[in-house]
């Protein structure tokens, strides 16, 4: 059946719906929680703990975080995760209202909202093939779909709501946040259930989580898709962290303009997502991700060397377009091909490694920025960008991906046998 002929199953427009309000209300915090901060400190060292507070338990846990999901009820995992993280959200609300909110207590509130991420994401990743029977079609289409409203949701709308949420009082966005959480999980939990993994010999949780991980790295063709991420970010951070003073020394633009080249990236990052599946079928798979991967190369080294804010907007444009192709393409085929039981701690390790190279990207950006000057960072970036592409490309051939497809085809038929014999 081709893409254009297969139809989504009903539970997908739900958890569609389910994973767009949330998004909504994560943009919405996202704003709002670095400005609260901001009414209690002016130390910047305070304001930073705050922010990074969100990531370290990916750092920490990630890849045990995945063998739980593995463990347990995916949808199940989903709906109690967004209705603890509602109630969660209560706690500052509440102390904003009661005027005795402080940094420590922002710092623990985002640690636990990025725990919850954790394994919501987690969980999503793996509910979501069971949901589309693991067709690779479906697969694209979702995650296209999933990707979009996202980046509208948290990227577009949620920051300015926040902002002005915040104007009407501390507690509001809170509120607003714990709503859509609460609303997500009253959908997730409507969902059809899917069917179990077929239970593994018990072993324990970390021999589970070195399992995943060692999954990834003995794989070439996963290993390639979870290295694009990885060295991805390392270049991404190195450009963000010096890019609003690229963008004030070298372009000559204020706040305002900075905010429309990052919405210029946003944009193309929409379009990416959009066209994305188009991509796959016209050039394959493999092919398409190489290209989207040298096209984020050749953007960043065009707007390290563009004269103007507009050359500079288009770049980020063009970057943003082939993100947001990669970031559907790749998770889709993952999906597509690790078995069931695997996928939660795959989907983990993977986002764990990307999340790591994160601080290094952006201690690599203010270095070279204070050694050189302001371009170097983004040359750089440009550079390791290409060299990923040149490295990655003979692990995510159309040829091997082609193979992983029909392996994973033939396992999935005794997979769905076992699952009902144990049902």
């Amino acid at each position: 059946m081709s893409m254009d002929q297969a139809k989504m199953p009903a539970g997908f427009g739900r958890l569609w719906t389910a994973q767009t309000v949330s998004s909504l209300g994560d943009g919405v915090t996202h704003a709002a929680l670095p400005l609260l901060a901001l009414t209690l400190t002016r130390d910047p060292l305070a304001l930073a703990v705050v922010t990074a507070a969100g990531t370290l338990p990916w750092l920490l846990f990630g890849v045990v975080g995945g063998a739980l999901v593995d463990r347990w009820d995916r949808r199940r995992t989903m709906w109690v995760t967004d209705a603890v993280r509602a109630v969660l959200l209560a706690v500052p609300a509440g102390a904003a209202v009661l005027d005795v909110l402080s940094v420590p207590l922002l710092a623990a509130v985002a640690f636990l909202l990025g725990l919850g991420g954790l394994f919501f994401d987690t969980a999503a990743t793996a509910y979501l093939p069971d949901l589309l029977g693991r067709d690779p079609a479906l697969l694209e289409r979702a995650n296209s779909r999933l990707r979009g409203t996202q980046t509208a949701a948290s990227g577009f709308a949620g920051p300015p709501a926040g902002s002005a949420l915040l104007a009407l009082g501390r507690a509001v966005p809170l509120f607003a946040d714990a709503v859509s959480f609460a609303l997500s999980a009253l959908l997730v939990r409507s969902l059809p259930a899917a069917p179990r993994p077929v239970p593994q010999a018990r072993e324990s949780l970390l021999r589970q989580a070195r399992a995943g991980a060692s999954y990834v790295f003995r794989d070439r063709l996963l290993l390639g898709l979870a290295l694009r991420p990885a060295v991805g970010n390392v270049a991404f951070l190195a450009v963000e962290t010096v890019l609003a003073l690229f963008a004030h020394d070298r372009l000559g633009v204020g706040g305002l303009g900075f905010g429309l080249l990052l919405t210029a990236e946003a944009t193309g990052g929409l379009l990416g997502a959009g066209i994305a599946s188009f991509l796959g079928r016209r050039l394959g798979t493999g092919t398409a991700l190489t290209c989207t991967a040298a096209v984020e190369g050749l953007a960043i080294a065009g707007l390290a060397a563009a004269p103007d804010a507009y050359v500079a907007g288009l770049a980020l444009a063009v970057c943003g377009a082939g993100m947001g192709a990669t970031m559907v393409l790749g998770p889709s085929l993952r999906q597509a091909i690790v078995p069931g039981h695997l996928m939660g701690r795959v989907a983990s390790t993977s986002r764990m490694l990307a999340m790591c190279a994160a601080p290094f990207g952006a201690f690599l950006g203010g270095w070279l920025a204070t050694a050189y000057d302001v371009r170097t960072p983004l040359f750089a970036a440009a550079g390791l960008l290409l060299a990923m592409t040149a490295v990655t490309a003979t692990m995510t051939t159309d040829r091997r991906i082609e193979a992983a497809l029909s392996a994973a085809a033939q396992e999935e038929v005794p997979a769905r046998e076992a699952s009902a014999a144990v049902a």
